[in-house]
């Protein structure tokens, strides 16, 4: 990597643990630029401003979410049913606490970037997921007595449910339990047999670069 290159990561990975440790309001660039030991004038040269810097934190998470993902998928198609792509698509959120903060809208880590264009783009996400639906229902991998839009519905009806739940679960369960409750769930309300291949889970990382 470049010097420029490393330099932007030290910054964004110290944004990064201020914004978890701190929260939006209370993180100013001064402080950013203090813990990386820069000056402030060098983190003006990457980004203009400080949501900008906050909005490129978050843009980070999602890639490497999606890179999961994307990962994921290239190792067993079989992640593209949607009871393994929910479970893929939890713990990739679970593992990253900015990222799981802003899908719960937590206000006090992410202030005025949440629900904004240039933070969490929620239509974006739904418009993915729909497509992703109609990828499965032409494929005969999804029930068929609901129209993809009811079914994109549910599903995230039903994921966001287990994604919130998170917050008031006993930290001394098993994950493992949980997660196992959420793919049995997804896979007997909305889920037919069949056997995905290749082709079909490269059309599922192609969709997902529309979240990045």
């Amino acid at each position: 990597m470049t010097a420029r290159t490393d330099r932007e990561t030290k910054i964004l990975d110290v944004a990064a643990d201020m914004l978890v440790r701190h929260g939006y309001r209370r993180v100013t660039i001064d402080d950013v630029a203090g813990a990386a030991g820069i000056g402030k004038g060098t983190v003006y040269l990457h980004w203009k401003t400080r949501e900008a810097l906050f909005v490129a934190v978050f843009a980070r998470e999602v890639r490497a979410a999606i890179a999961d993902m994307v990962t994921a998928l290239r190792a067993d198609p079989a992640v593209a049913l949607l009871h393994r792509f929910a479970v893929e698509f939890f713990l990739a959120i679970l593992r990253r606490p900015l990222l799981y903060g802003m899908a719960i809208g937590d206000v006090q880590m992410w202030g005025k970037l949440v629900g904004s264009q240039t933070g969490y783009d929620g239509g974006r996400h739904t418009t993915v997921l729909e497509s992703y639906i109609d990828v499965l229902a032409s494929r005969g991998l999804v029930r068929a007595d609901l129209a993809p839009p009811e079914l994109t519905y549910a599903f995230q009806a039903v994921f966001e449910g287990f994604v919130y739940a998170e917050r008031a679960v006993d930290t001394t369960g098993s994950r493992d339990e949980r997660v196992r409750l959420l793919s049995a769930t997804v896979e007997s309300a909305f889920s037919r047999p069949g056997t995905p291949d290749a082709a079909l889970a490269g059309e599922v990382v192609a969709l997902l670069s529309g979240l990045v």
